[in-house]
């Protein structure tokens, strides 16, 4: 029988296991167990077998019809954007092309919301993301503290922007982060010169210089992305 987390309801249990397994590519003949295999597998009732299918269909990961059974969906179809699924995605050590995918994602995104917080940010949004700095500045490199205070930097800027849809993606913003900041920042090696990067996009906020914002965001994670693609190019 599975070991399934306590801090979930059985269902849930078994979203998160199935979840992992899933996006790791455990299940390559695009199908699950059955119901009843299902059942013995996680010490479960069919109830909880099949509200656990129904939340792995609302993340686009399975289908269950009748004669059909509970199929994997294709990669195409899974809500990537899903909170879970970024957080499987990040524990199952993603490659580097995926890195330099999330990073394409934050260049499209990230630098317009720098320049937004530039022209819309009231002063308390701008004293979170000078607070995330601060943090930033004074936690050790490479330590758990100062990527939380990078996360936060990044993320109060959604916030500052004032765009609802820029702010929904935090989620994706976080792991993207959470994800390349682990393999940059070491590779980067120089503290004190990712802390003046990011100083340069927080002063453009609050002098709301947009275009400044924006394009001292874009060099920011446009390095970022050099590192992966030299890292890619170089076979590691």
């Amino acid at each position: 029988m599975a070991l399934l987390d306590r801090n979930f309801n059985l269902s849930q249990r078994m979203v998160q296991e199935l979840g992992r397994t899933i996006i790791c590519g455990e299940f390559t003949d695009n199908g699950l167990p059955t119901e009843a295999e299902l059942c013995e597998k996680f010490g479960v009732s069919r109830s909880a077998v099949r509200e656990a299918v129904k939340m792995l269909s609302a993340k686009g990961l399975v289908s269950s019809k009748p004669r059909q059974g509970i199929r994997v969906l294709p990669e195409d179809q899974w809500n990537i954007f899903d909170p879970d699924l970024l957080r499987w995605m990040l524990e199952s050590k993603p490659t580097l092309s995926v890195l330099k995918e999330f990073l394409q994602v934050r260049i499209a995104i990230e630098p317009e919301a720098a320049a937004l917080a530039a022209r819309y940010a009231d002063p308390g949004k701008v004293d979170q993301i000078e607070k995330a700095l601060e943090r930033m500045r004074k936690a050790p490199d490479n330590s758990p503290e100062d990527l939380e205070a990078d996360i936060a930097f990044h993320v109060s800027i959604l916030y500052a922007s004032n765009n609802r849809f820029y702010i929904r993606l935090r989620d994706f913003i976080s792991t993207a982060l959470r994800v390349s900041i682990s393999h940059t920042s070491p590779i980067k090696g120089n503290h004190e010169g990712i802390v003046e990067d990011h100083a340069k996009v927080l002063n453009a906020i609050k002098n709301r210089n947009a275009e400044r914002a924006k394009h001292s965001m874009l060099l920011l994670i446009d390095e970022a992305l050099n590192f992966i693609e030299d890292s890619i190019a170089a076979g590691k």
